[in-house]
């Protein structure tokens, strides 16, 4: 039996809305760049372009609800909601058609963003993780079986800091769509049960700071919410 230097961490594991299981996480994968007009806010072309991949650690994954410290080396720290794709099933070089049936579930998400480190990182032609990948980056509600929900197609996304409503879309208006997503990723990586795909984020992207307290929904999906400890 092994003998290990120190205790290793529990497993990341998100709650599953109306069962007493847990959904445990094994990879975080994030769309960049996936409703046009959040492209075009970030300054670029909403052109049809293959879709670009960011990933996280899992360890990134706090729940809806919770309370969490501005993060460190940042002073333009922004909110991103997004519909949560949830893997439960494997899956390699899927077609769109075969794409869906490999979805457990999904979820609202915040891909919370250290803004300034990545544009830096962007400018510099590096790697984005400082910018997106650090502790409780990945904010994720419960997570709706697609037994129960189907799979959403259209519907309203929004979220809304103290009040303010700051981003108000449709997941309709994804670039690449949940299927293609899948789809395209599968080619890549085999998907494993316990991948979650934060699928990209709508314009109205902004920043947030001590004290803020952000809320926002998926039509049909869930809702969320994180609060900036002062």
């Amino acid at each position: 039996m092994s003998r290990y230097l120190f205790e290793p961490a529990a497993p990341v594991s998100v709650e599953i809305a109306g069962v007493d299981a847990r959904f445990p996480v094994n990879r975080v994968f994030c769309v960049g760049r996936n409703y046009a007009a959040h492209v075009r806010e970030m300054g670029f072309d909403p052109e049809r372009e293959e879709p670009c991949y960011f990933t996280k650690a899992a360890l990134c994954i706090t729940p809806s609800g919770s309370e969490i410290p501005y993060p460190p080396a940042t002073s333009n720290y922004h909110h991103e909601i997004e519909l949560v794709v949830a893997i439960g099933t494997e899956g390699f070089e899927l077609s769109v058609d075969e794409a869906l049936s490999v979805v457990y579930g999904y979820a609202c998400g915040l891909d919370m963003t250290r803004r300034d480190l990545q544009v830096a990182s962007r400018q510099s032609k590096g790697p984005w993780d400082i910018g997106k990948d650090f502790e409780h980056s990945a904010v994720i509600s419960p997570i709706r079986a697609a037994e129960e929900i189907g799979h959403p197609v259209g519907g309203r996304i929004r979220l809304s800091v103290n009040g303010e409503l700051r981003q108000d879309s449709d997941i309709a208006k994804l670039i690449w769509s949940v299927p293609e997503i899948i789809a395209h990723l599968s080619r890549f990586y085999r998907l494993e049960p316990g991948d979650l795909i934060y699928t990209g984020t709508p314009d109205g992207v902004g920043p947030v700071g001590p004290g803020d307290s952000i809320t926002g929904s998926v039509e049909g999906v869930g809702e969320i919410a994180l609060a900036i400890r002062d």
